[in-house]
Order: structure tokens, then sequence, then C-alpha cells
């Protein structure tokens, strides 16, 4: 496979860990995007990167005009694309850019469905048409969570979707160090949630705040990764200010998770970023990473993340109104029924959790014209 990956962010470590997981059936790769830090990486997981411009988070429109101008330039990168088989866009705005460059399988990486995408208006209405006039020159459709294929795409474009290949958000296995082992964790209290990953969710913040308020001592939050200050500007002066917070910084995925997790009883995946769509759709990095590590996922019991886990037997699931649900749970929480939760997580199966690199090899099967092995399209449960 040779292959050329438009990105929204050159920086965006889920990008690099995509083409980890396809680095055993790629011959050759060049990474195309956009930066939202002041200089450019020179490569992305080893491959070439040809940056495209500077842009911002949670700046759509500045955004939009970056791909406006990035179209026009696509002239000067056509040597790059000379011998391409694959051509694979994530996120829709690089789909635009991606689908001007075609010359080889059009794949696009349908990750996260952005609010503007089903809001009522005529902003969302031009968005979808323009979403609806890309798919039909796409030949895969790459989803992290079913419910984007069930509860969005499938019902507005139907049988004019593309081939899908459902890849979740597990844990690599080239991204450890050590084959993961069963975790002993200290017993409680205080209780330990781990809140990892990219931080962007205020109610969120204010719940567990809430709850370490309630139960001084007995719990204690900590976090990891990158606030997005776009969403909560006030992050550092509001942690700072509640003392069962701990923001301990930014992590990385390829080694310090058997470290941030050792101590997490629990790991929050509850999300209300987008809560009237994205945020109930998608399945986050941090419940495979917590579970592969031991650490009860906390979800909504009726969102996608919370149907996955009922499925499974496994997680402590809540019903709104949450901080009551929360201090439910906290208050009554002993070491034995902590024991309990922690069996249910430890029961199921770590390909759950892990790409072994059985998932790298469907999607390269996909993405090379063969069978994704995931009729997703057709699930409407």
């Amino acid at each position: 496979m040779r292959l050329v990956y438009f990105v929204h962010d050159l920086g965006d470590p889920a990008v690099g860990r995509r083409l980890d997981m396809l680095r055993a059936h790629v011959a050759s790769a060049v990474v195309i995007g956009f930066h939202r830090d002041a200089v450019p990486p020179q490569k992305v997981a080893g491959w070439p990167a040809i940056a495209l411009g500077r842009t911002a988070d949670a700046r759509l429109r500045q955004r939009v005009l970056s791909v406006l101008r990035a179209r026009a330039m696509l002239h000067r990168l056509r040597p790059h694309f000379v011998g391409a088989t694959v051509i694979m866009a994530r996120q829709l705005e690089m789909l635009a850019l991606a689908r001007s460059a075609r010359n080889a399988v059009l794949a696009y990486e349908c990750l996260d469905i952005h609010r503007l995408m089903v809001a009522p208006s005529m902003v969302g209405a031009a968005l979808r048409r323009i979403e609806a006039h890309l798919l039909r020159g796409t030949d895969l459709l790459i989803v992290s969570s079913p419910a984007f294929i069930r509860e969005h795409l499938a019902p507005l474009h139907g049988a004019a979707l593309p081939r899908v290949c459902l890849v979740e958000n597990k844990v690599l296995r080239t991204d450890l160090a050590a084959a993961p082992a069963p975790v002993m964790k200290p017993s409680g209290p205080p209780w330990r949630i781990g809140w990892y990953g990219v931080l962007r969710c205020r109610r969120s913040l204010e719940l567990l705040a809430g709850l370490t308020r309630a139960l001084p001592g007995q719990v204690v939050v900590d976090l990891c990764g990158r606030p997005a200050l776009s969403a909560i500007p006030d992050f550092h002066a509001r942690v700072a200010a509640e003392p069962g917070l701990r923001f301990h910084g930014a992590y990385d995925r390829r080694h310090d998770l058997p470290a941030i997790y050792r101590d997490a009883h629990f790991t929050w995946a509850i999300d209300f970023y987008e809560a009237d769509a994205n945020s109930r759709w998608l399945l986050p990095n941090r419940l495979y990473e917590g579970g592969l590590h031991g650490a009860v996922p906390i979800a909504l019991a009726s969102v996608e993340t919370g149907r996955w886990l009922a499925a499974r037997d496994a997680g402590v699931l809540l019903e709104e109104p949450l901080a009551p649900a929360l201090l439910r749970v906290f208050s009554g929480l002993t070491p034995a029924t902590y024991a309990a939760e922690a069996a249910r997580l430890n029961r199921q199966p770590v390909d759950a959790w892990l790409d072994d690199g059985g998932d790298g090899a469907r999607l390269a099967a996909a993405l090379r014209g063969g069978v994704s092995g995931q009729p997703v399209a057709q699930d409407r449960g």
C-alpha cells in the first residue's frame, strides 16, 4: 500500500496511532495537513509530513477558509500523489481536499460528528449536502463507533453510503512496552477517578468537583492530558481551587498508560461537550485505556458508551440526574463492592480493549478493497 494521508492536525497523537496501526501494511506514506503548534512537525510516525498552514481548535470558519486556500495549492503537491494506491482523509474538511487530489482508492475517516452537522439551520443543511456530495465519491467509510452510522450517516444517506469499516479506538499493542497484566489496585478510600485525554467537558469538571466536595478525602480525581481551553478557558484556575482535583499535565500514550492508570480505581468515560450528538455516539479512547488497565469505566447508561458496556456486563452505568447518582455510588462504595465491579471488568477478553494487530490487518484489507468484516451500515440496533 502506498498511502497519502490528509489530516486536520499533524500534531494529533491519533494520527500517529493510525499510521502505526497500518505500518506493517504500508510500503510508503506521506502525511499532508494543517497544524496547531507554532512549528509543524517534519515527520509523523516516521513518515514525511507536509504542512498546509496553521489552524486553531474550535474555529471552524477559519478551518474552512484554510481548506479553500489549500485547494488552490494542491497542484504543487501532485508529485506526492504519484504511485499512491490509497488516499485517506481524516474528518470531513480533509475529505474535500483529498477528493480534489484523488487518483487512488479514497477512504474517509469519520471519527467525530461536528455539532453543526446536525444543527436544524441553513448552515447545518448546507453541511449535510456537502457531506452527501463527498460521500458519493468515496470508496470506504471508516468509523470508530457504530452509532455514527446508525444515528447519523445511514438515516441521512442510506444506500449511498460506501463500504463501512468499524475500527474502535483500542489501545495498540505496539504502544505498550510490555504485554498487559492484571493490575492490583490499592484499596480505597480514597477512591481515585481518572479523567484522561482531551479534557473539554465543563459539566464533567463541575460534576467531579462537586463529588469531591461532597465526599472530602473519600474521592480524588486525577486529570491527565490536554485541557481544551477553548471549551474551558478557566480550567487551570478551576482545578487549582478544588483540593479533590489534581492535574498532572500531558502524557504519552506510548509510555505512560500503566503509570497513570496504576492507582485509578475508575475511568471517567462521560462527555457532554456535544451532548445532543457526538458525545452520545462516540466510543472514547479512555474507555479502552481504562478497561485494559483495570480501571472501572463510569458511563451514562443512555449513550453508546453505556450500551457498549451494558452488552458486556461491565462498568458503572448512571442515569440522570447525575450529581445525586454519583453521590449514591461513592457514598456507598466499600472495598467489597469495588472488588465485585473490578471482577466484572476483568472478566472481559483482552481484545475488547487491545488491538494486537488484527484490526490493523482488517483495515488494510478494507483499504485495498477487501471485505471490511463489519457490516455496520446494516446495523440498526
